[in-house]
């Protein structure tokens, strides 16, 4: 029985990231009520008409970014003008950097996957990352990466199992696990936009060069913190068959059209290829 009272905390390893990209503290809006942030090497999500009350944050951004998030959020939308809820798609160290100060500042509620609560409230650390996989300092370095359950207390309720999304109507959440237990991805139906965490991303997230130039290009879930690829593989041919016109992903540039069409059934073709490492302690 989880202790909703407990206070708040961070696990015993959250620390600052040693890493930043050139896209950090820059934001782009891929429809008119959908803007993607940058803080460091990954992608929040301000979901709501500028200037408008009744937004929703979809994930909390790296260690130490909660100051950058809000002044962020208040240029967008004014000053004072907190989010009605925060969703996040897993619970990973930089998706959830800011989020106790965040929770704190405005008082909203938090909404996960059933899977990602004891990531969220004490109970389970994830998994050691994988630091053998080839492909870049950034996997060399993920040893470093914090993985201890962050506590969010009372804050934190699990998504309806209906699909629909607190706060955010016309918009539903897709189960997308292989990356975490209970990561998810959320899609709005009526105009095919695609929030998809980290089930895929735009950058070769474990170049460190890539990392900071954002060089884009289409690839699987990051290799040192995925541990179940048979699922990662599932959830990407999921995400494909909904056909997006515009996806925000965890990492890299915002990415829609034909590149997005063409480079998503790329990624089906040959996820082995692209996505999966050729050796690590998760590949089977």
């Amino acid at each position: 029985m989880m202790d909703m009272d407990q206070e708040l905390s961070y696990g015993s390893d959250y620390k600052l990231l040693p890493m930043t990209s050139m896209r950090s503290g820059e934001g782009q809006e891929i429809v008119p009520d959908v803007y993607c942030y940058t803080v460091q090497i990954v992608n929040t999500c301000f979901v709501g008409l500028p200037n408008h009350e009744g937004w929703v944050l979809i994930d909390a951004g790296t260690p130490g970014s909660a100051e950058h998030i809000v002044k962020a959020a208040e240029d967008r939308f004014g000053t004072g003008r907190k989010p009605q809820a925060i969703i996040l798609t897993h619970g990973h160290f930089d998706h959830v950097g800011a989020i106790l100060e965040l929770v704190e500042q405005w008082d909203v509620p938090v909404y996960a996957h059933e899977l990602e609560l004891p990531y969220l409230t004490g109970q389970q650390s994830y998994p050691q990352p994988d630091t053998t996989v080839e492909g870049g300092m950034v996997a060399k370095l993920s040893f470093m990466f914090p993985i201890e359950p962050i506590q969010l207390g009372r804050y934190v309720h699990a998504l309806p199992k209906d699909g629909t999304v607190p706060k955010l109507p016309g918009w539903r959440w897709v189960h997308t696990p292989g990356h975490s237990p209970g990561h998810i991805s959320l899609f709005r139906d009526q105009d095919r936009t695609l929030i998809a965490g980290d089930a895929f991303v735009t950058v070769k997230q474990e170049s460190l060069y890539k990392v900071i130039t954002q060089e884009q290009e289409i690839s699987g879930p990051p290799r040192y913190l995925t541990t179940d690829w048979a699922s990662a593989f599932k959830s990407v041919k999921l995400l494909a068959s909904l056909k997006p016109s515009n996806a925000v992903t965890g990492h890299g540039k915002p990415m829609g059209g034909q590149l997005l069409t063409s480079s998503l059934e790329r990624l089906v073709y040959d996820f082995d290829k692209i996505a999966v490492p050729e050796y690590g302690k998760y590949v089977q």
